[in-house]
Order: structure tokens, then C-alpha cells, then sequence
């Protein structure tokens, strides 16, 4: 049947309760259901746990039940393709099934391979009715950008890269001497932890660490958990009392060959290392990106200095841009990206900008690269 408005409000109810779980449902996908009856009546609803923990078609079957109300005869809406394989849980599109339910109301079919249409199959083999938006739908586009992690390691293999960015309005992330505290305000601040806590993992580089001693985690909001903090440090020079070592949260730090009895002394730390990396200065970022992939994580937000920045940049890996701008001009001072000067201007990376929003007296810039 025709998607009708009161079902898009419902799917923007979805992806609403969607985005609440950042931060708790990784490797999973945010997924927000809806469940109720076309003249209005709204049974239940839920949002994607942790991993291990129920789905959001389970959490407003649970909270539908909870109240008592039926559900024969009802439509389920929800922002991502029910998952339809057994993992740590079982099924969503069977559960739905056994609900009762008349009709499911989709924004985005779900590719990864154990789902695949499968979840929208067994659905409609069951007799439900089932509605997918277009793929290039608004609330389609909505429901992407969600999860643009986790479809990014599904479809790419990869995770997707956010480099984050605090700058003067002409472009400059420090003073010549590295001093950088503070360029933007405390709301942008806030919102720069606001996206830590969106990310799988923080990135940054050991320059970074060195020079600023940061902690890179997530203190100025609220967050169910911390993100996993990872290192790139081929000779691992890391200090045994660098902040970022500090509970809570984890630390996975990539080094090279040869650094195996100082990877020993951090893994006695409680610190995950990797020592069999590539050697200092030939880093294969895109490797990387495929290996952390593989260990699961989605979003990857990249928060460190010109140098990795812009190798990251220089082979193509930043998918987005973050970036804070303050109202205020420095002058001589450290720039966003270093890397090798382009022969001519038609060969820059052109972008397309996502956001602009003011935070404070700073901006924030989304630039899709």
C-alpha cells in the first residue's frame, strides 16, 4: 500500500529513537522501531541495546506487552531492514511474525550479507505486507546517515573516517608553538565529545599525545560508554602515564616491528597493542582501515595533528569533515593538513558540504569529502 504521512512520522519517530543509541550498539547498527495501528494508536516502541542485548523491534515488543495491548493486525515501522540471522540474538523479522503483526513500514534494506532482503522475505512469506522507502527517499537518506559506520564496513569494507578539526577562521589549529587551548568555545567543545561519542574508536597519532597529552574521551556529555582510543605509534614511544591511558574505556595502540618487550610492559597495563604494524613513516592507512574493520568497529574519529591528518587526507580516507570554526584570526600558526603541495587547483579534492550550524560564537562544518 501507499506510504502515507502518518507513516513517515512514524519512521521519523524510528530514526529519532535510532540516534539515542549512539554510543551503546556497536558492531550493530542504531535502529529505532515503532509499533502501532493506522488510526493512531502506538503500542510500543524501542531502540537498539547494546551488543548482546535486544534489538528495537524486541524493546517495543517488550514495551508494547508490558501496557497489554494487542498487536494483531498491527504495523511495525522501522528505520533499518529487520536482521533475520541468528547472532547473539535471535531473529527480529521472527519476533515480528509471532507478533501478529499486519504490515512492516521500512526506511533502508539492510546489505549486510546475513540480512540482505532476507528479513523483508520471511516477512512477507509470513504474510505481512511490507513497505521499503526509495532508496533515495529523504528518511531513506536519514536512515543512512544513522548508520553511515556500519554500512560504510558492510559495503567498503572499512570504516568510516570523521576527522575532526578546531580552527581559526583563517585556518590555523595552533599557534606556531603548538599552543591550541582554547581556539573555540565550550559549546563547540561539548559537540566535539557529542561526536567521540557517536565514534567506535577515537584516532590520533603519537605527535599528538606527546605534545598536548590528551585523554580523547567522552566527558562533556552524557555516554554509556567510552569509545575505544587507538594510537598510532610505530616506534612506540607512548609514556606509561600518558592521559589517554586513564580508565574508563580502552586503548588499542599500533606499533611497529621490534617494540615487542615495550608492547609487553603496556599489555601488563590492561593496553591492547599491536606490534607487528608497519614501520615508522610507511604506515598503510587503508590496511588499517581493513583490519579495524575487521575487529568490528563502525566510525572512526579521527582527532590529531596536520601531519596524520593529512595523510589520511592525501590517500583519500577522510569520508567527513568536522569542522569548528572560531571567530577569530591567528596569523602565522600550524595548519589543518600538511602534506605535498598540488601542482595546480584542478587537482584539489572538491567536497560537498552537509551542515553548516552556529555553536556559541564558533561554526561547525560538515563537509562530506
Amino acid at each position: 500500500m501507499p506510504i502515507s504521512e502518518f507513516d513517515r512520522q512514524q519512521l521519523r519517530r524510528a530514526l529519532e529513537l535510532a540516534r539515542g543509541s549512539f554510543g551503546l550498539t556497536e558492531p550493530n547498527p542504531r535502529v529505532g522501531c515503532v509499533l502501532g495501528f493506522s488510526d493512531g494508536r502506538i503500542c510500543g516502541e524501542g531502540a537498539t541495546q547494546a551488543a548482546g542485548s535486544h534489538h528495537a523491534e524486541v524493546m517495543a515488543l517488550k514495551q508494547a506487552r508490558a501496557t497489554g495491548l494487542g498487536l494483531t493486525g498491527a504495523t511495525a515501522w522501522v528505520s533499518l531492514e529487520p536482521c533475520a540471522h541468528f547472532g547473539r540474538t535471535p531473529p527480529c523479522c521472527d519476533a515480528l511474525v509471532e507478533a501478529g503483526l499486519a504490515r512492516c513500514v521500512v526506511a533502508l534494506a539492510d546489505p549486510n550479507p546475513l540480512v540482505a532482503g532476507q528479513g523483508l522475505r520471511r516477512l512477507r512469506e509470513a504474510g505481512i505486507a511490507v513497505d521499503v522507502l526509495a532508496p533515495d527517499d529523504e528518511l531513506a537518506l536519514a536512515a543512512r546517515e544513522v548508520n553511515l559506520g556500519f554500512l560504510s564496513r558492510v559495503e567498503r569494507g572499512r570504516p568510516w573516517v570523521r576527522a575532526k578539526v578546531a580552527a581559526s577562521a583563517d585556518g590555523r589549529t595552533a599557534l606556531p608553538d603548538g599552543q591550541s587551548q582554547w581556539i573555540t568555545g565550550e559549546a563547540a567543545r561539548a559537540d566535539g565529545h557529542a561526536w567521540r561519542r557517536r565514534a567506535s574508536a577515537v584516532l590520533t597519532g603519537i605527535g599528538t599525545v606527546l605534545a598536548d597529552n590528551p585523554r580523547l574521551d567522552v566527558r562533556a556529555v552524557p555516554t554509556a560508554h567510552q569509545p575505544l582510543r587507538i594510537i598510532l605509534d610505530p616506534r612506540l614511544r607512548l609514556p606509561l602515564d600518558a592521559a589517554i591511558l586513564a580508565a574508563p574505556g580502552s586503548v588499542l595502540v599500533v606499533a611497529g616491528p621490534g617494540s615487542e618487550a615495550r608492547a609487553d610492559t603496556l599489555r601488563r597495563q590492561g593496553v591492547e597493542v599491536w606490534d607487528d604494524g608497519p614501520e615508522a613513516g610507511r604506515a598503510d592507512l587503508g590496511k588499517l582501515l581493513q583490519r579495524l574493520a575487521q575487529r568490528g568497529l563502525n566510525e572512526i574519529h579521527l582527532e590529531a595533528g596536520a601531519t596524520l591528518t593529512g595523510a589520511f587526507h592525501a590517500a583519500g580516507l577522510v569520508d567527513e569533515w568536522l569542522v569548528y570554526l572560531a571567530p577569530v584570526m591567528l596569523g602565522p600558526g600550524r595548519p589543518i593538513v600538511e602534506g605535498a603541495a598540488l601542482p595546480g587547483l584542478e587537482l584539489a579534492r572538491r567536497g560537498r558540504w552537509a551542515e553548516v550550524q552556529q555553536l556559541g560564537d564558533d561554526l561547525r562544518l560538515r563537509l562530506w569529502a
